[in-house]
Parts: C-alpha cells; sequence; structure tokens
C-alpha cells in the first residue's frame, strides 16, 4: 500500500447565477430566434399567396399559428411540455423544414435552400449550446 492519500483533482467551479436569472443571450440564440420568426412570416406569405380566395385566409391566418402553437409548445425556452432535447430538435427540424418546402411549391427554391441550411445550422448551434 502506498502512503499517499486518495485525492481527486477538484472540477473548477462554475460561475454562479442569482436565482431567478437566465443565462445571456448569444448571438447565436438570437439568429436562431430570427430563423424560426422568419419559417412564421413564410407560412403567412405561403398560406396567403398558395391559396385561392376561400381558403387563403385559413391557410394564411391558421398555418403561423399552428407553426407558433407546436414552437411553444415544445421548442419555447419555457415550453409547456418538457420533451427530450432530441424530441425539441425533431420539431424544430420539422418547422424549419416545413418552411423550406412551402418556399419550393411557391417556386422560389434558392430562398428555401438558404433558409434550410442557415435555420438548420443555427438550429444545431443553438442547440448544443444548450446541452452543453
Amino acid at each position: 500500500m502506498s502512503d499517499l492519500p486518495h485525492v481527486r483533482p477538484a472540477q473548477p467551479e462554475a460561475p454562479q447565477q442569482a436565482p431567478g436569472t437566465r443565462p445571456a443571450l448569444s448571438a447565436i440564440d438570437l439568429l436562431a430566434f430570427a430563423c424560426q420568426l422568419f419559417a412564421f412570416a413564410t407560412f403567412a406569405i405561403w398560406g396567403f399567396a398558395a391559396w385561392d380566395f376561400p381558403l387563403n385566409v385559413v391557410a394564411g391566418i391558421g398555418a403561423p399559428i399552428v407553426a407558433i402553437l407546436l414552437w411553444a409548445l415544445f421548442v419555447s425556452p419555457r415550453a409547456v411540455l418538457i420533451v427530450h432535447p432530441f424530441v425539441r430538435a425533431l420539431v424544430e427540424l420539422l418547422v424549419y423544414a416545413s418552411a423550406t418546402i412551402a418556399w419550393w411549391s411557391m417556386g422560389h427554391a434558392w430562398i428555401g435552400l438558404v433558409f434550410g441550411a442557415v435555420a438548420v445550422t443555427f438550429g444545431v448551434l443553438s442547440g448544443r449550446r444548450r446541452l452543453a
């Protein structure tokens, strides 16, 4: 047996936050939120532009409301339903993919591709930051 004590190195302490406060928002979080807002606007544009008169009002108002409800239930920082992070990412990806498909269906494939790439990139970066 050795005479040395069993000592483990101390882990560095995490910075303490005051109770009831949240960590500061980063530029990645703000850009991910901007992508969500752009997706909601895309659904409104798609609903009003892709349908004829009686249905365009329903789709133009209903599609963004459904996307906002999904976001509020699963993806929001204060989500109503706390789910596994992968389910949260899947719902966020579903909203982004739907917005991309909406741009494609309106004949603007490049806008859809650029939006999809930017939204998924910032979604992944924001999600990795939340998991860290």
